[in-house]
Order: structure tokens, then C-alpha cells, then sequence
């Protein structure tokens, strides 16, 4: 049973998304909230393992609401429902730690498929998504350091992979729980543009390598 919890400021649109995820076996919504400020009091409570949250809410935005969640709750997973499509959004929600984007023209059943991918550890990003993602995290490491996107505990874990040690061994190393190294490293991964672990752990191991010394 996945347990969600639903922000959003339209009343109508979460008991629609309510009785929707409650018809379903799988599914459970423990909490709603209508802003930033009532899903910060709410969502640590309700035990809950999906946020579907609003991009726009009255008092700020559901990116950022993703973003302060995650640091208080990193094994919760967040599913962005909106109503438009911008790139700027779907990028700034990734990089908060989203694992989905959809909008809110999505036919039932596939937002509960949404609901149940995002429980079980997936991303939910379609093929246009994906490019636009990747193609900006191209512009950024063209930009300068590769790894300058990455947050403190996540730079920690691909060190740790440029280290060769397994998820159970950087968990244990860094006092966190296996599935929570699991979800930065499927960040990090996604931040910096590569497909495979082996390519971080070769990326780590050169950004460890001294820089030449400068002639002259």
C-alpha cells in the first residue's frame, strides 16, 4: 500500500485526485493540504511515501515545497501535477528532487500508474522531458564544473562511488539508509547527465586526480 499525500489549492481538484488514488488497492491518501505553509506542518506526520504536489500554490511553489520535504524526509518521493508545460519548471523540480512531472490533463489510470512508479523508486519523465533535461545539464557542465549542481551530501556519495564501494557500504559509511543512497545516486546521476553508475564512479575518480601543474 502506498501511502499519499495531496497538496494542492483547489479543493475540487483533490477530491477528484483523492477518489481517484482511493479506488485503487494499492493506493491511500493519509493528508491533504491547500499550501506550502499547511503541507510543511502536515506531510512530516502522515507517514506518507508520495507527495503529488501542486507547481503553484498560493504562499510559493510546489518546487521548492519538493525541495525543503526532501531535506526533512529523503526516503519521500514527489510527483509535480500541474497544469503547464514549461521546461524552466521541469528542470528546477528535478533538481529539487522530483521523480515525476505530469500534467494535470493526464487520464486517471495513468496518474495512478504515475503514483505507483514514483512509490516503487522510478522517475516519470517522458521522451520530450528527458531531452529538454538533458540538453540543459549539457549547457551547465559546458558551463564549468560538472559536479558544481550537486548538493553536499550527494558530491559524498559519488565520491564514494569513485571509491568502488557498494550502496550498503556508502549507507553505512554515511549513516543513511541503503534506499535513501539509492535515491541520491539516482540524482546525482540525472544532474549530471550520465546513464550508468561505472560513468560516475569515472568521473569521480578524475575530478579526485591533482590538475597538472600550470606552466610558466
Amino acid at each position: 500500500m502506498a501511502r499519499v499525500f495531496l497538496v494542492d489549492d483547489h479543493e475540487v481538484v483533490r477530491v477528484g485526485v483523492r477518489e481517484l488514488l482511493n479506488s485503487a488497492d494499492d493506493l491511500e491518501v493519509v493528508g491533504e493540504a491547500g499550501s506550502v505553509a499547511e503541507a510543511l506542518t502536515r506531510v512530516p506526520d502522515s507517514g506518507a511515501d508520495v507527495a503529488v504536489l501542486d507547481v503553484r500554490l498560493p504562499d510559493g511553489n510546489g518546487i521548492e515545497l519538493c525541495r525543503e520535504l526532501r531535506s526533512r524526509m529523503p526516503d519521500l518521493k514527489c510527483l509535480m501535477l500541474t497544469s503547464f508545460t514549461d521546461d524552466e519548471a521541469l528542470f528546477d523540480a528535478i533538481m529539487a528532487g522530483a521523480s515525476g512531472f505530469v500534467l494535470k490533463r493526464i487520464l486517471g489510470t495513468d496518474l495512478k500508474t504515475a503514483v505507483r512508479t514514483v512509490a516503487d523508486g522510478g522517475s516519470l519523465l517522458d521522451a520530450r522531458s528527458t531531452a529538454a533535461l538533458l540538453n540543459r545539464i549539457r549547457r551547465e557542465r559546458e558551463q564549468g564544473d560538472p559536479v558544481r549542481m550537486l548538493t553536499e551530501q550527494e558530491r559524498a556519495v559519488l565520491d564514494h562511488i569513485g571509491e568502488g564501494l557498494t550502496n550498503r557500504q556508502i549507507a553505512e559509511k554515511m549513516f543513511l539508509a541503503e534506499k535513501t543512497v539509492k535515491n541520491y545516486v539516482s540524482h546525482l546521476l540525472a544532474k549530471l547527465g550520465l546513464e550508468r553508475r561505472t560513468q560516475a564512479a569515472v568521473l569521480a575518480t578524475r575530478l579526485r586526480k591533482p590538475a597538472p601543474p600550470s606552466e610558466g
